[in-house]
């Protein structure tokens, strides 16, 4: 019977043949098209970049020429290259760093040693640069502290960067560098963490952060290329052919050119420029967008300058997003006075907002607070309004705890203006989980990423990891739309529930053509359909039909990108 039905499927899904020869053909395998019709099919043929063809493999052979290239897939699935629609590219070079996320670091004593280790290596005086910790997979369930890494650093300044990027740990070395003292005030939209006799505990979150941050040596041009370059491999590997890469700057722009010129950007690139939490420095950006080709237009259909992104509120992991009520801590607790801090001036914000809407800008805002969201959904219901503006596609970045009023204003501003998108991560139930669940309480937790109440009252979302945050593979995005399981289960196995669960076809909607939309390529990828790009993943196994919880180790076994075989671990390309 279900051989039936699938045949059924082939016999209505018209074949558009190609009055040339293909240049490669993929037969005998699944083809998940997630087009408009969700239509299965065999067999594929590329010819140059395009998908000329889809259809039953009887038919794509009939494509076969003198030097066309055949890859019998023997009934492994194929979907659409998967697209990330939150990823700090330019991060990748945190490779230098000493990494504290390694799935051995359990205990504090575990991230203080990597230190040590590193020191040991260090001629005194120079900066020890980490990232990647989270108390939440700590045992001790709390922040490394200055106290942790003095034993171990005495002579040397350390700074290691929380995996959510909005706060860090200072040493005594680095603190005195910096002047951060008992005395020293928190700049606005920062926090100076204080022990109880009221000296820097070395933790220093949002804007307080700069205070030592800045002082650290950035990475050289030499480690940020080896890092992109790594970085494009590794979402070849994965399958991914997209990307929607934060907050870069000129630097990061003029090196995504000159790998794209060396034709090494194997990844479609939509890029977001940093705007500032100013209206000269939301200006200064305008204009230099104005200046390049723009969303829609990209420079040789893979590199685009898309649009500015901006912050609302801070982080659900330090406790500084922006909210209505007090965050908790360690699940129970309440964290009494602390709502969180817009850390963008409200008012500068909805200016920033009113300027980039009349300019034509797409725009994506940071806000992962429910007054944060609140905020940033009526900043730009009125832009929108007010200018008339349609199909910029305004995002919600990350949109973690939206409210009712979000929710239904996202689903009105898309309806009416092709805006009001949220962008999220689902990974951050997986990898921040512990953290998150702590921080949210009970009452709150079930409603993070709220993705089936997203696709009930009609709201379009797109799937992205916010690498370094979380790891970049979207098969674990894809997994945690579905299953919502924290990474150690400190505050059960699902703290969150499985309420707002998808299915795994929503889910890999998120990172294809849904996705697709938020970086204007639509019309090119997304799907697997004639005439688009053929930018398409080859898996192990079968999204559609595996157990969930082996959608976080399906396995990529041939990338295509552009019709170009970008990954290989079936052989075909040799």
């Amino acid at each position: 019977m279900l051989r039936f039905i699938f045949l059924a499927v082939l016999i209505v899904f018209p074949l558009k043949l190609s009055a040339q020869p293909a240049d490669m053909i993929l037969v005998n395998g699944k083809i998940i098209t997630v087009d408009s019709a969700e239509r299965i099919s065999e067999a594929v043929a590329v010819r140059g970049t395009k998908i000329t063809a889809v259809g039953t493999t009887s038919s794509i052979r009939q494509l076969i020429g003198p030097n066309t290239k055949v890859i019998d897939l023997h009934g492994r699935p194929v979907t659409p290259g998967l697209i990330d629609t939150h990823c700090h590219f330019q991060s990748a070079a945190q490779l230098f760093d000493v990494a504290l996320d390694g799935p051995g670091i359990t205990r504090i004593a575990d991230a203080v040693a990597l230190v040590k280790a590193r020191v040991a290596k260090t001629a005194p005086g120079e900066w020890i640069r980490g990232s990647g910790w989270d108390e939440g997979k700590f045992a001790e369930k709390r922040y490394l502290t200055a106290a942790d890494l003095d034993p171990v650093s005495p002579n040397n300044p350390v700074y290691l960067v929380n995996t959510t990027g909005h706060y860090g740990v200072a040493n005594s070395y680095a603190m005195k560098l910096a002047g951060v003292t008992r005395d020293t005030k928190e700049p606005p939209s920062g926090t100076i963490d204080k022990d109880e006799k009221g000296d820097p505990t070395g933790v220093l979150k949002e804007s307080a952060a700069g205070l030592v941050s800045r002082r650290v040596p950035g990475f050289t041009k030499d480690q940020l290329r080896a890092g992109l370059l790594n970085i494009i491999e590794g979402f070849n590997r994965e399958g991914m052919t997209g990307v929607k890469s934060m907050s870069i700057n000129q630097g990061a722009w003029d090196l995504y050119k000159e790998v794209l010129a060396e034709k090494k950007l194997t990844v479609r690139l939509f890029a977001m420029w940093t705007g500032g939490r100013t209206l000269a420095t939301a200006r200064e950006v305008r204009d230099r967008i104005l200046s390049l080709p723009r969303a829609p237009q990209t420079i040789d259909g893979i590199l685009m300058s898309g649009g500015i992104k901006f912050y609302m509120d801070g982080s659900g992991g330090g406790r500084t997003a922006w909210m209505y009520e007090d965050w908790n801590k360690d699940s129970t607790g309440t964290d009494t006075g602390n709502k969180g801090y817009p850390t963008t001036d409200p008012e500068t914000y909805s200016a920033q907002v009113k300027m980039l809407t009349e300019a034509g800008i797409h725009i994506g805002t940071h806000a992962i607070g429910d007054r944060a969201i609140d905020y940033v959904v009526d900043a730009y219901a009125k832009a929108l309004k007010e200018t008339g503006a349609k199909g910029l596609r305004h995002a919600i970045i990350h949109a973690n705890t939206p409210t009712d009023h979000a929710i239904s204003t996202m689903a009105a501003l898309q309806k009416d203006y092709d805006s009001g998108y949220p962008e999220i991560q689902a990974e951050f139930a997986w990898w921040l989980g512990d953290n998150y669940a702590g921080n949210l309480g009970p009452a709150r937790a079930p409603r993070l990423l709220p993705l089936r109440t997203f696709v009930n009252r009609g709201v379009m979302f797109a799937g992205g990891s916010d690498f370094f945050v979380t790891p970049f593979p979207a098969r674990y995005g894809l997994w945690a739309s579905v299953d919502r399981q924290s990474l150690r289960g400190a505050y059960g196995p699902r703290p969150f529930g499985t309420a707002e669960s998808v299915d795994v076809k929503t889910a890999l909607k998120s990172y294809t053509i849904w996705a697709a939309r938020q970086i204007f390529m639509e019309d090119r990828v997304g799907s697997i359909e004639t005439g688009k790009e053929a930018d398409i993943a080859v898996w192990d196994r079968d999204p559609y039909t595996v157990p969930s919880a082996e959608l976080k180790t399906l396995k990529c076994v041939m990338t295509l990108f552009a019709g170009r075989v970008v990954h290989d671990q079936i052989g075909v390309a040799r």
